[in-house]
């Protein structure tokens, strides 16, 4: 997933935080979404970002009334418009 550009990351990272918003209607979707979002958050970004987003997101996800939180939304921001790095 690492190859993705950054506008597919966008619409992806758009598209989890929508389904873990879900959450909100279908509160059982926690217990699979919960680590799948950190998998997926581990996929989408490459080292340090990746893992704490990863587990960011599972946190996030695992607490319920943190959902608002738009997890993929903001790491997307941090590693393309905040940090001064390329990504990676």
């Amino acid at each position: 997933m690492e190859d993705l550009s950054k506008k597919q990351k966008l619409l992806l990272g758009i598209l989890f935080d929508v389904i873990g918003m879900a959450s909100y209607i279908f509160p059982l979707i926690d217990i699979v979404w919960a680590p799948l979002s950190a998998f997926l958050m581990i996929k989408l970004y490459k080292g340090n970002v990746g893992k704490i987003g990863g587990l960011i997101s599972f946190v996030e996800e695992a607490i319920p009334g943190l959902d608002f939180f738009p997890s993929f939304t903001l790491t997307w921001c941090y590693v393309y418009l905040l940090n001064k790095v390329k990504p990676t």
